[in-house]
């Protein structure tokens, strides 16, 4: 799969690596594709998991569906059935 990214949210990425390198942060990452792949992951584990950090930053992007198999744990990544 391949992601286009607007240049101008590419910039504030690389913005942000740069602030990473030069003064650190909890989640320190070397590149953009880092950045991203932990950005799309936790998206991933705040849909599965509803009492996870992250599933406080889908409800604020609207992200969480309206129905209760959303609302549901599951273990694994992907459709239960």
């Amino acid at each position: 799969m391949k992601i286009k990214i607007n240049a101008d949210v590419l910039k504030e990425f690389e913005y942000m690596i740069e602030l990473h390198k030069q003064h650190g942060a909890t989640s320190e990452f070397e590149s953009v594709e880092q950045l991203i792949r932990y950005i799309l992951s936790s998206v991933a584990d705040g849909s599965r998991r509803p009492g996870a950090w992250e599933r406080q930053m889908l409800d604020s992007m609207g992200l969480v569906a309206d129905c209760e198999e959303h609302h549901i744990y599951r273990q694994t990544y992907g459709s239960p059935g």
